[in-house]
């Protein structure tokens, strides 16, 4: 049952690793606050993460979600430091088995944190605008492309050099889609950053903007959209939405999870958990630093 006013419950929640308001009327706007790590993403940071989707896809007043970050980075990927497990949190993906030996539970907890909820970040019923600056490193890139638009500042990049940890990608493999198949393969082929332009060229980025106007022109951008009915921007991005998965998205993204992790267990029975480029961690830390 709905409460009195009509409105859906909202949960209140502490966070300690993002933070959330709603800067504007019908816009809400989640931010990344690990500026120390570059707002590297551990376990507990994503599943904040997913609660604050959750949290403002419950509130009819909210029309509209931003996703930004603190500092000069946006993400830089996956915290390598990380050593929680699914069983830590109230799994929200439904996946089990994150503490089972060898690579089935390693399997689990990346199936539930990070292909199982960056879908989830994709399908929320509200248009969702990633605010970007600086460096998007490998996992970083799997917060921003769920997302329905992007903005970016001018001296944004964007990169994913895992291949050299001899995997075939992050674990949200939407590639093809956001450069197409030929400059995805580069992307992973050289690891090197691409330029914020260059993705606005290639349909990945929709607006590049000097890094002062970064939010402001954000912030307008969302409260344009939060003018539209609810339900027409809901049934617009759906329509999206089910072309893309008419031509097959969703399998490829499950393909290419599966051998994400036929990935992981080689590297432990041949390398002993170690890639094989070892300078692949020395270039994911290079590209982070500043």
């Amino acid at each position: 049952m709905l409460p009195a006013e009509g409105r859906s419950p909202v949960p209140e929640t502490t966070y300690e690793q993002i933070r959330y308001d709603e800067p504007v009327p019908g816009v809400a706007r989640i931010t990344l606050a690990r500026e120390d790590t570059r707002n590297a993403q551990d376990y507990q940071m994503l599943h904040e993460l997913d609660e604050a989707f959750q949290r403002a896809t419950l509130d009819d007043d909210v029309r509209v979600i931003i996703l930004a970050a603190d500092g000069p980075h946006f993400s830089s990927g996956h915290d390598l430091r990380n050593t929680a497990t699914g069983a830590d949190f109230e799994p929200h993906c439904m996946t089990g088995g994150y503490l089972q030996p060898g690579q089935a539970g390693g399997m689990a907890n990346e199936e539930e944190f990070y292909l199982g909820m960056c879908w989830r970040w994709r399908n929320v019923p509200k248009p969702t605008i990633a605010q970007v600056q600086g460096k998007v490193i490998a996992g970083g890139l799997m917060l921003v492309w769920p997302c329905d638009l992007i903005v970016a500042s001018e001296e944004a990049t964007f990169a994913d050099p895992t291949v050299a940890l001899a995997v075939n990608g992050h674990e949200y493999h939407t590639h093809t889609w956001e450069l197409g198949p030929r400059k995805a393969k580069e992307m992973l082929f050289r690891g090197s950053p691409l330029t914020a332009e260059e993705c606005r060229q290639l349909g990945m980025i929709n607006h590049v903007v000097a890094r002062e106007l970064l939010e402001s022109f954000t912030l307008e951008l969302a409260a344009e959209i939060a003018q539209r009915p609810s339900f027409g921007l809901k049934l617009a991005k759906m329509s999206v939405n089910g072309a893309l998965e008419a031509q097959g998205q969703y399998n490829a993204l499950r393909h290419a999870f599966a051998l994400h992790q036929a990935a992981h267990a080689n590297a432990r029975a041949v390398f002993d958990g170690i890639p094989v480029d070892p300078s692949g961690i020395a270039v994911m830390r290079e590209l982070a630093r500043r």
